[in-house]
């Protein structure tokens, strides 16, 4: 049924990628790159998208004024908060989160029933990870207006974290419907990653590439998505091509440089990948992307650089809960990937399992309880974030970890031999590891 489903909705983005050559992307693609001087667009569609079109700074200012002459203008305020989010987004800075809500629930104030300041909450507590509340906002604004695709995807990206993947798909379906553009492409490629289904995941890429025609930072995070997916299945050169695509299309954009450090890494270049990872830890600090830039030191034997690394994602993990994201899932995955204090590690992968009970909380809970001894039950969660048939190596080395705990060693190199085919290089970490196992 889920498989079928995805099917048709691939065949009406197909019907209309000819014709519709824009649109959004998925909540979580931030902006980041070369700036432009030109003013940014005040226009929401762009805004909810997720990309930079223009000096968002300058638009902030603009509206500002705007507001400070008719503090009344509830379109006015919908526009700052959407821009509140892309300066988020293109910054790194968590506090624009908080300035962004303020200024939305003002708009609902004055306009109970505005749409635009009810799906732009959604999108805000998707990027804050509270999904539950997202999909609140989403349905609500489903039900001020049935017709506008946006709604669907807020709606599917928070049953996704959900776990409730179903109705994820049904709602990237009826979003496809409603307006196949770059952003219901790009949720059908992940729906079909998801489900093990990598060249259906490809070709439905490919249709966002084609819609991001003429957007360069569009085509720049479409051009990134495409190449993880070659290097989630081992294709390296592939998904080298693609990063570097990004970076012609949109010179500077970090998300290219962050994962060209691991094609870098892969290849053995441990300098240029630290070079290239630091490049992109320094203008946007992710989390991920200083913990990518730790582990890299830590390969290259520099324990020091290593420690201060991560000690920094302590610091922005600190900033982030203070302005609402729940980072409770990452944190225990980096703790435990890390073996830092294991106990209150899986304390909190069960916290963030319980919130947020996706096969990424399975992973994450089962790898937690194996780092922790706890294998029998470990295996239980792994099996459940295989569900799906999404092709992982990750999840593939964490069930072989948890078979070798269980004394099953045949079946445990069978998965990291498994983990290994798929993709050799799927952790500066742990593929070291898996080698060892699998011999």
């Amino acid at each position: 049924m889920i498989k079928r489903r995805l099917a048709t909705a691939g065949t009406v983005a197909a019907i209309a990628a000819t014709v519709l050559l824009f649109g959004g992307v998925l909540h979580e693609s931030p902006s980041a790159g070369t700036r432009t001087a030109r003013p940014a667009t005040a226009d929401p569609d762009r805004l909810q998208t997720g990309f930079g079109s223009g000096d968002t700074a300058s638009l902030l200012r603009s509206l500002q004024e705007t507001l400070r002459a008719n503090p009344t203008d509830v379109h006015s305020y919908d526009l700052l908060g959407l821009a509140y989010q892309q300066r988020a987004r293109e910054t790194g800075d968590p506090s624009y989160y908080q300035k962004s809500e303020g200024v939305l629930r003002r708009a609902l104030r004055l306009a109970p029933k505005d749409l635009l300041a009810t799906s732009g909450l959604g999108s805000l507590a998707l990027s804050r990870h509270r999904f539950r509340d997202a999909l609140t906002l989403g349905r609500r604004a489903q039900r001020l207006s049935p017709w506008t695709a946006r709604n669907y995807a807020v709606i599917g990206d928070a049953l996704i974290e959900l776990g409730r993947y179903e109705e994820a798909f049904a709602a990237f379906d009826k979003m496809a419907g409603l307006k196949p553009t770059l952003s219901a492409y790009s949720r059908i490629s992940y729906a079909r990653e998801l489900l093990g289904d990598v060249e259906g995941a490809e070709s439905a890429m490919r249709l966002a590439l084609d819609a991001a025609i003429g957007q360069p930072e569009a085509l720049a995070w479409t051009h990134v998505q495409l190449g993880k997916l070659f290097w989630s299945v081992g294709r390296l050169g592939a998904a080298a091509r693609e990063y570097r695509a990004a970076l012609a299309a949109f010179p500077g954009y970090v998300y290219a440089h962050d994962a060209l450090a691991r094609v870098e890494e892969a290849r053995g270049n441990l300098r240029r990948a630290i070079a290239l990872q630091r490049r992109a830890a320094d203008a946007v600090p992710l989390p991920q992307f200083v913990g990518a830039l730790g582990d890299l030191h830590r390969a290259a034997g520099d324990q020091a650089a290593a420690r201060k690394q991560y000690a920094l994602i302590g610091a922005i993990e600190r900033l982030l809960r203070a302005n609402g994201v729940k980072t409770d899932l990452e944190t225990a995955l980096f703790n435990v990937d890390h073996g830092i204090r294991l106990p209150e590690a899986l304390a909190l992968a069960r916290v963030s399992y319980a919130d947020r009970p996706s096969i990424e909380g399975d992973d994450v809970l089962s790898w937690a309880l194996l780092r922790n001894g706890r294998c029998g039950e470990a295996l239980r969660f792994s099996k459940r974030a295989l569900r799906l048939g999404t092709l992982d190596a990750s999840k593939f080395f964490h069930r072989g970890m948890i078979e070798r705990c269980l004394g099953q060693d045949a079946e445990a190199k069978r998965w990291f031999r498994r983990g290994l085919a798929l993709n050799p290089h799927f952790s500066v970490l742990w593929a070291p590891v898996a080698r060892k196992y699998a011999s």
